[in-house]
This record gives C-alpha cells, sequence and structure tokens, in this order.
C-alpha cells in the first residue's frame, strides 16, 4: 500500500445529460462551478448501525459501522477507507483544511510502523467521477502510523505521539509558488507533534477526501483498527455537490403483471433501529399518500410491496419514504421512481437487455446515458449483476452475516450504476453463477456444494451451492422478489427457493427460467474418463458427442412442466412469446485447437479489426446450455410451439442465432446479449469448410455450425472482440454493450439490436455491431419444415383468435399461437390426425376440431364461427 499516489483520473465521455431522479453525476473537472463549502460529521446523532450514513461510502461495508457516535472501522486490514460523498477537492488552486478525532483501538499494532489512520486526499479513480474515485480511488495519505509519528506520504516525524489517548489530527493546505504546502498538527493531553512538506503538486490535491485506516494484508486481524469523530473540513478548494448522496434508500425495482404491481426496495443495513417503517408512497395531487407500509428484512435490507387490482392506466410517480429517528431529531428519506404507464397491446414494446457487469467501468454513466435515448419499456438484467471481485477486496464467505454483508457492499454497486435505467420502468433481474460467488454452477436440486474441501473447481464440480441457503435465498430475494410469483413456489434442497414464472406485459409474455438450479454436475454423470474439471474434458480422446442420451438434467421436470403450460396458455391481450435465461441453449465459442479448458480466454491476442483468427475449433464448455444436448434438445422443443424468442446473456459474447434440432434452422430464434464489462472475452472463430454458406451479407463465421456437442446452430451475426482504439481496452476492446429487441405485434416481428456500451444512437444510428440490426418474424421461431396442412381456418367471424394444434392420439401439443389474419392453414409434421382449437380470445369462445388429416390439394376451409 503506498502512501502517496499521484493517479491522473481519465475522462470516459462526455456525462451532461440528465436522468430522471438522478441524485447527479459530478465530474472532478466540473467542480469548479460549484460553491465552495464546509463540513462536520454528524455521527453523534446517529444510532448505532452497521452502515455509516448517506454521505459516506466505506471500504467495504462490513468494515465501517457507527458505534457510541464515531465511525469505526471495525477490522484492521489494508485500504479501508470511508469516502465523503458530497464534498471534494477541486481544481481551483485555494487553501483548505480540515481535522478529525482519532481514536486508536488495536494495541496490538502499538508499534507498527506501516499501520496508520488519517486523511486521504485528492483521490481518483479510473474515470473522472466521484463514484469512481470512492470504489477505486488512489491519493495521497496523511494521518498518524502505529509508531505515534506523524505521516504525510512517506515522511514521518520525529516525534510521537501516546496512541492510548484520543488524538485530534489537523491538516492545513496552504498554496504558494505553484504548490502546496501541508502542515499536519497532532495532538493528545500536553503534546502536539508538527509535520510539514511543501512540493505537494496541486494535481494530488484534486479529487475526492476520505478517512483511511491501514495496515499490511500480512497483519490483519478482526479487530478494530480506529475509531473517527468529529471530522470537519472547510475552505475555498472545497467544492459541495449535496445530492451525491446514496441510501439509506439506495434503488427499488418492480414489475407490473396481471394488475399485480410488486416493488422491492433496497435499503441500507438500518435493522438495528427498531420499529423502522419502510412506506411506499404515491402522488395523488400535491401530496404523497402511503399505500402501503413494510418491515425491513434484516438479511437483504430490502423492503417487499405486493399491490393487487392496480388499474392504473397513466404513469403514477412513487416513492418510498422512512423516517430515521437521530438524537437530535428524526430524518426523512425518500426514493423517487415512476410506475410505468402499461404499453397497450398494440404498441410495440422495447426491451433492453444487460448481463455480466464487472466493475471495469463502474459507474458505467455512459451506459446509463445511452440507453435512456433508446427510451425502453422494460429492462431485463439477466445474471452476473457483479463479480467476487467487485470492489476490489474479493468476497468474504463467513461468518454469515458479514457475507450477508459483503454481498450488499457489491449490489449497492450494481445499482449505483444502473437505478436510473430501472428506475421508471419495470425490470426483470436473475441471478446467475457469479451472482452466489460461483464461477460456474450445476445446481443439482438445490443441494450443498462441498465448500469445506476448497472454494474452487473441486467443489464446484460436485454440483450444487457452496454458500448457505440463507445466503443463496438472501440474494434471490434481493434480485428477484418483485418479480410475479412462482410457478410452483415449492422450495428445492435444503430449502432454497425458486423464482422461475411467466410475466405478462404490454401484449408479450416472458418465461423466466432458472437454468443453473436444477442442472447436473457434468462430473456426476459422465465417465470418470472424461476427467472432468470445471466443466470441461480435460480427456481429449473423450467423445462428449457419443453421450447424447446419458441421464442429466438440464432445466429440470419441473421447469419443463412449467415451459408446456406456459406454451399452451395465452391470456387474452398476449400476442408475442419471448423466454428469458441466464445463457442459452447452444455454445457459440471458439478456443485455439487442442485447448481443453478456458483459462486461457483473457490472455488469448486481441485481433484487429476484419482479421480472420485461424486455428480455433469449438468448445464443449458445459456452463452453457448446449449440454446436456438431450435436455438442451427438449428444452427448445417445448419453447418453439409458443413461437418464442430467447433471450440469454452469460457467454460475454453477443450473438443471434436460430435453433436446430433435428435439422439446421427448425426451430427458434436467440439473443445472447453483450457483456456490460468483459472479465471473459469469448471469441467465434470456427473453420470454414469449403463450400460453406454464411448467414445472407453476413461473414464466414456466420451460417450453418454444430457447436462442440453437435447441437445445430445457424449464426446470423456475432459481436467479436477486436482492437477499437479506444481506452480503456480492457472495456472497448472486448465486445462490451447491451442489447435492445423491439416487438412489433401488428406486424408480429422482432427486431434485435446490439450497441457498442460507448455509441450514441442517436448521432450514430448506424453504431451497432456488424450484423445488427436483425429482424425475425414470430412465424420463423417455429421454422420446422411442415410434412403438410391442415384445412384452411376462416377466421373472419373471430375476435383475436388463438389456433392450437394437438396431436390426437397423444393430446401433445404440437404449437399455439395468436393469428393476426383473417385465415390460417395450420402445418403438420406427421400423416396422424389432428385436433385444432380455436379460441376468441376476447370472450373466451372455445371450437374444437377433432380428428382432422393432411390435405392433398390444400384447398379445403373449415368455417369457424365460435357463435354457433
Amino acid at each position: 500500500m503506498k502512501r502517496r499516489s499521484a493517479v491522473k483520473a481519465m475522462a470516459l465521455t462526455s456525462l451532461s445529460t440528465p436522468f430522471f431522479f438522478s441524485q447527479g453525476f459530478t465530474s472532478i473537472k466540473k467542480l469548479l462551478s460549484t460553491e465552495a463549502s464546509g463540513f462536520k460529521s454528524n455521527w453523534e446523532n446517529w444510532p448505532d448501525m452497521k452502515w455509516i450514513g448517506p454521505e459516506f461510502w466505506g471500504n467495504r461495508l462490513q468494515d465501517w459501522e457507527i458505534k457510541g457516535g464515531k465511525a469505526v472501522c471495525i477490522i484492521s486490514s489494508n485500504n479501508r477507507a470511508l469516502h465523503i460523498l458530497t464534498h471534494q477537492l477541486g481544481t481551483d488552486t485555494k487553501d483548505f483544511q480540515e481535522s478529525v478525532v482519532i481514536d486508536w483501538e488495536n494495541q496490538g499494532f502499538v508499534g507498527n510502523e506501516s499501520t496508520y489512520a488519517g486523511f486521504r486526499l485528492g483521490a481518483k479513480g479510473v474515470f473522472d467521477d466521484y463514484r469512481s474515485a470512492a470504489i477505486f480511488g488512489k491519493g495521497l495519505d496523511v494521518g498518524i502510523t502505529g509508531t505515534g509519528q506523524l505521516m504525510i506520504g512517506d515522511q514521518l516525524s520525529k516525534e510521537k505521539l501516546d496512541l492510548s489517548k484520543s488524538i485530534s489530527l489537523s491538516l492545513k493546505a496552504a498554496f504558494k509558488q505553484g504548490n502546496y504546502t501541508l502542515t499536519l498538527t497532532g495532538s493528545n493531553d500536553k503534546t502536539t507533534v508538527v509535520l510539514t512538506i511543501d512540493g505537494v503538486s496541486p494535481m494530488e490535491l484534486e479529487g475526492n477526501l476520505a478517512l483511511v485506516a491501514h495496515c499490511a494484508k500480512k497483519d490483519e486481524s478482526t479487530s478494530n483498527l480506529a475509531a473517527f469523530s468529529d471530522w470537519v473540513f472547510q475552505g475555498d478548494k472545497i467544492v459541495e455537490s449535496a445530492n451525491q448522496v446514496y441510501g439509506p434508500i439506495f434503488f427499488a425495482q418492480y414489475t407490473l403483471h396481471k394488475n399485480t404491481l410488486k416493488l422491492t426496495a433496497q435499503l441500507a443495513p438500518l435493522e438495528l433501529i427498531s420499529d423502522l417503517k419502510v412506506e411506499l408512497q404515491f402522488k395523488k395531487g400535491p401530496d404523497w399518500e402511503t399505500s402501503q407500509t413494510s418491515a425491513l428484512d434484516p438479511n437483504g435490507r430490502i423492503a417487499k410491496f405486493r399491490i393487487d387490482d392496480w388499474d392504473h392506466q397513466e404513469m403514477m410517480p412513487y416513492r418510498v419514504h422512512i423516517d430515521v429517528p437521530l438524537k437530535d431529531k428524526s430524518q426523512e428519506f425518500n426514493y423517487y421512481g415512476q410506475i410505468a404507464a402499461q404499453p397497450r397491446s398494440s404498441e410495440n414494446l422495447k426491451v433492453a437487455v444487460f448481463s455480466c457487469n464487472a466493475d471495469h467501468g463502474f459507474p458505467d454513466q455512459e451506459v446509463a446515458i445511452q440507453v435512456e435515448k433508446h427510451r425502453p419499456d422494460m429492462a431485463f438484467f439477466l445474471g452476473d449483476q457483479f463479480y467476487e471481485g467487485t470492489g476490489g477486496f474479493g468476497i468474504q464467505t463467513s461468518p454469515l452475516e458479514k457475507s450477508y454483508l459483503d454481498y450488499l457492499h457489491k449490489w449497492y454497486m450494481f445499482g449505483w450504476s444502473y437505478r436510473d435505467i430501472f428506475r421508471t420502468i419495470p425490470a426483470a433481474i436473475i441471478p446467475d453463477d457469479h451472482d452466489v460467488y460461483h464461477g460456474n454452477v450445476w445446481g443439482e436440486g438445490g443441494k450443498h456444494a462441498p465448500s469445506d474441501e476448497g472454494w474452487g473447481y473441486v467443489a464446484q464440480d460436485q454440483g450444487g451451492y457452496k454458500m448457505p441457503r440463507e445466503w443463496v435465498n438472501m440474494i434471490q430475494d434481493c434480485q428477484t422478489s418483485h418479480l410475479p410469483d412462482a410457478f410452483d413456489p415449492t422450495p428445492v434442497k435444503q430449502g432454497i427457493n425458486v423464482y422461475y414464472t411467466d410475466w405478462e406485459y404490454g401484449g408479450v409474455s416472458f418465461a423466466i427460467l432458472e437454468d443453473r438450479k436444477f442442472k447436473s454436475a457434468p462430473k456426476n454423470v459422465l465417465p470418470e474418463e472424461a476427467k472432468v474439471m470445471n466443466g470441461f474434458i480435460q480427456n481429449p480422446d473423450f467423445d462428449i458427442k457419443k453421450h447424447y442420451d446419458i441421464e442429466a438434467e438440464l432445466l429440470g421436470k419441473r421447469q419443463l412442466n412449467f415451459l408446456e403450460n406456459w406454451a399452451e396458455k395465452w391470456e387474452p391481450g398476449v400476442q408475442m412469446k419471448a423466454v428469458l435465461s441466464q445463457t442459452n441453449f447452444c455454445t457459440v465459442a471458439t478456443l485455439p485447437e487442442g485447448s481443453i479448458i478456458d483459462s486461457i480466454v483473457p490472455s488469448l491476442p486481441t485481433p484487429e479489426k476484419g482479421e480472420y483468427v485461424t486455428g480455433d475449433a469449438p468448445t464443449t464448455d458445459m456452463d452453457s446450455n448446449g449440454w446436456p444436448q438431450k435436455g438442451r434438445d427438449e428444452a427448445v422443443r417445448i419453447i418453439r410451439k409458443a413461437f418464442a424468442l430467447h433471450i440469454a446473456g452469460d457467454q460475454h459474447l453477443a450473438s443471434t442465432v436460430q435453433y436446430g434440432v433435428d435439422e439446421f434452422r427448425d426451430s427458434g430464434f436467440a439473443f445472447a446479449g453483450p457483456a456490460l464489462n468483459n472479465l471473459w472475452p469469448r471469441r467465434w472463430w470456427p473453420k470454414v469448410p469449403e463450400g460453406h454458406e454464411p448467414f445472407p451479407g453476413g461473414t464466414k463465421n456466420t451460417g450453418d455450425f454444430e457447436d462442440g456437442f453437435g447441437n445445430k446452430m445457424t449464426v446470423m451475426a456475432v459481436a467479436n472482440p477486436y482492437k477499437s482504439g479506444l481506452e480503456p481496452a480492457r472495456i472497448y476492446d472486448r465486445g462490451t454493450g447491451y442489447g435492445i429487441i423491439t416487438f412489433d405485434k401488428k406486424a408480429r416481428t422482432m427486431k434485435i439490436e446490439c450497441w457498442p456500451r460507448n455509441v450514441d444512437p442517436i448521432a450514430n444510428p448506424a453504431g451497432q455491431y456488424d450484423g445488427w440490426p436483425l429482424t425475425v418474424s414470430q412465424k420463423d421461431n417455429y421454422a420446422r419444415k411442415a410434412v403438410g396442412y391442415l384445412k384452411t381456418l376462416n377466421l373472419q367471424e373471430v375476435e383475436n383468435p388463438l389456433v392450437s394444434v394437438f396431436k390426437e392420439s397423444t393430446g401433445e401439443l404440437e404449437y399455439s399461437i395468436p393469428v393476426n389474419s383473417s385465415s390460417f392453414q395450420p402445418k403438420v409434421f406427421s400423416a396422424e390426425k389432428h385436433r385444432v382449437e380455436v379460441r376468441g380470445q376476447n370472450r373466451g369462445l372455445v371450437k374444437t376440431y377433432a380428428g382432422l388429416v393432411m390435405q392433398k390439394d390444400q384447398r379445403g376451409i373449415i368455417e369457424v364461427n365460435l357463435g354457433e
């Protein structure tokens, strides 16, 4: 840990666009225009709690508490910093001063020169944003060491103070002749020590202000290091942006389904405040009226609300409200948003698609800005809302209470980046493997993975969840409790809850799946000779394609039953369907031929744009839904019955494909969106056989291919990483971005767009990744070739008709589709007799036509009149 480090902030892009209800973005460079101000901490007025207050961000969340009116660093470890969010050191070369009282609490570090507590000055992150600085900020550290000496960077005082008594620490910064002079004074009892240094660059004193408590990683302990009180700063160099508070209500997400509104509000750890009530209020006229009151969940720190019979047709402003009893007075806090007016069934429905959010681009302001310009109606966050390394400290897996807070530290960062996307529109948020601290998850129906055998591949490959069930349920509650009620809420093994469900909104029904929870671990079902490690076969002589019929679960019987039910039943007003899941049903990825695991992916060289990489072969990554192949085919066969588009995340490589089961292009289309921030830049560079036909207008790595498991897929577009020339390269050279899908219910088409995260869609409407946009039709989502056709249905007398075709001998649904034309000729795939049901969706009238056979001349007509 360097005590003194001048770090230049890099501007990501122009970030001046305001956001609805945003608490604001202030770059360090804009601070010149903000009024100078002073500040005094108010911890003495707050009750004891495991959170440090709305003006602050603590690294880590679990390491800072308010105790006895002081901010206490309750661990002795490296780089524990407490940032003030509302005040920064601006670019003016003006003077400032600050002071704080420090109680040195860990007597075991007395005499340790590398341990210190004090101030951090001019903290800067990767990007020119106070939030980036609050998470990753490096700056100039000044304070008092474990030897009792004052320090400014690497400079130490000769004199010492007694660490067994409270220390008053004050700093004065005076600008003289192009540089700053810093004077640090420490005192307790009758002893005063002064340390002064000259020649400090003004750049070192631009950025965040923070308190810091630090010891070497090798020396860390679970004991309190230091307590801080009476933090005061003032001076013309200090500038204020009061709207930059974060919490105690961090964000909220909601869904609206069949007139039921469900909203989950994410709060700070306020559970120690007795009788705290969280209120959901709606604006009626000039006033806010409380609709419901909720208690605070003590694990996930969420408040859940449910309103049935929601009948508002127009947009409705809402706020989440709490009153926090402080020692001097009660303080009111609000979080504002909107319940959107649900799009009518006749209107287009536009959805934004996200996944895979590492912290490389935090706070990701450009994503929020560019997405807002699309004006989406819904948002889907399809897994990996964060990664284990998010925030820079890894993970803490025990004790359980600390692991709750460790998760929340990362989850709060997710909301800090993206809450303005889903503040005013409904959102589906579903967890994936990294959300539960796994590299990969094979859930095995919810069993416990033997984490006592290690945290890596050994435990993971045996299937199940490494974290305790209480923790898994907590993160699912945080991310999914606002979703419509689960189709079958029966918990799985260990009492782990489920959330798979359907969500109907704006004339489209979305089936939300849990890819990982029921899936078999490949190591448990494949022969030992496969030598499975992290879902990859280590034996190069083992042919996974020969094990199609292996007994292995993918979605599990419960979810397959749900999908069958969902494919058959269409509610009035629903005209199109789509499936949401964490990953897709094929493996669009290659590695250098002979690779037996994908750990090399981050180190593979990035090609120039237009370069075709040779020597790759398709992977057999069993983390994808391409395995087990039999389960994959079963799922795809059901999904196509609903003519549904598949929307997925996880793959770190954006693609649009058409699935094939028995032959190429006999099933539906799938869009796997790009990563928001890409830790694992996968690629698709298959060998192209002679005579290969690319997708029309596509590059040669498009067209018909089999993945490493033998699954048929037609690749229509893929966004391989390439050298963009933009910085930071680890963001822009890795195919990062988001998707936009527009459901046109009149034309019955789905327009798929794939956008780089930095492109302005208004200024550069042609700026999508090569190969997009793509438009697919609803009917082509079941593109299986017909063996023949039944009699044509004349539907002129039927309002909003739904046509369902069944095999008469088995009663099995072949497909079901709402028809938006006056006639429809059902296609069939065998010469068997079929039963056709026609339902008038508006009134629920049904007519059944049994014993239908293929028409040789295709001229037969059935006059459908539901009134007869």
